[in-house]
């Protein structure tokens, strides 16, 4: 059974369509990495999953239930940490940790513990002297700290220090290991490729591109570098090579991943003295796809 299904969902704010038949997967024990840029829909899509706003049409739905017309049932067991977390200003951040903890059910208190050690916060200290990143932790702490069976995590590290980015990685991991799922929104391409076993990016509404990393990859370059004894001939002209460029017998080009056999092949006969090669990334796919195309930017997501 799927964690999370949305089908065809689509949402409309009047003439302004939002979302155009979003469709993703989530299964247990899955982390699925959705990108895009600002505007792209991503942020309306997590409202809509949350239960905060209504889909025009289209389904959604979270461990079996509606997420518009089940959100408190589902709520029990899902945990969110948005991208800008706001807190009660004269609560410590151990108080407002506590408070998640108890309106889940959870006594998750040794975890909280281990977790407010591992994100180096001080829970003593009113939420009103916070820093961004020590509110992004408060968050961070009490969704890790709960039993929850989906974890939606929108730009989650946003104002963390690389340190802590590092431990927030190794919690999605362990939750992984646990059998839980998690939706993961994210900017930080790294990041994702790190952590996600599938990913969704969306441009415009609509999601372009999905599947594992390893499916996605064949549609992604790679990067060459090649020295020869003797000049390849009619290089440009070689299909799938792209963006050439030479200095005697110096060569940096790009590569579709379907063509690479032939691509050595042909260099092979010109006697390689020197060889390195980039493996594709999920940035190279994320930059086909969005580069000179960002005519959503500002419209918000």
């Amino acid at each position: 059974m799927n964690i999370l299904k949305t089908v065809n969902l689509s949402k409309r704010f009047g003439t302004f369509e939002a979302l155009k038949g979003v469709n993703m997967e989530v299964g247990p024990g899955e982390v699925y990495g959705f990108i895009g840029p600002n505007g792209a829909g991503k942020s309306t899509t997590i409202r809509i999953l949350l239960g905060m706003l209504k889909a025009t049409e289209g389904e959604a739905v979270i461990l079996g239930k509606d997420v518009w017309k089940d959100a408190v049932e589902i709520h029990k067991r899902l945990a969110y940490v948005p991208g800008d977390v706001s807190l009660w200003p004269n609560l410590t951040g151990g108080e407002v940790i506590d408070l998640f903890l108890k309106l889940r059910g959870d006594t998750g208190h040794q975890r909280r513990n281990e977790l407010i050690e591992v994100f180096d916060l001080d829970p003593r200290k009113k939420c009103r002297t916070y820093s961004k990143g020590n509110r992004q932790k408060v968050a961070l702490i009490a969704a890790f700290a709960s039993d929850a069976d989906l974890f939606i995590l929108d730009e989650p590290t946003s104002g963390l220090d690389p340190l802590m980015e590092m431990q927030f990685q190794k919690c999605v991991l362990k939750a992984k290991e646990e059998g839980k799922s998690v939706l993961l929104s994210s900017h930080i391409l790294s990041e994702v490729e790190k952590l996600c076993d599938k990913v969704g990016i969306i441009r415009e509404g609509k999601i372009i591109e999905s599947g594992t990393l390893a499916q996605l990859r064949h549609l992604t370059r790679t990067q060459m570098l090649v020295e020869t004894k003797r000049p390849i001939p009619h290089l440009t002209e070689i299909r799938g090579v792209h963006e050439v460029q030479q200095e005697q017998q110096l060569y940096t080009f790009q590569v579709d991943t379907d063509a690479l056999e032939q691509v050595m092949k042909e260099i092979a006969q010109c006697g390689i003295l020197r060889m390195e090669s980039a493996p594709p990334t999920l940035e190279d796919l994320f930059m086909r796809h969005y580069d000179g195309k960002q005519e959503s930017k500002g419209r918000g997501a």
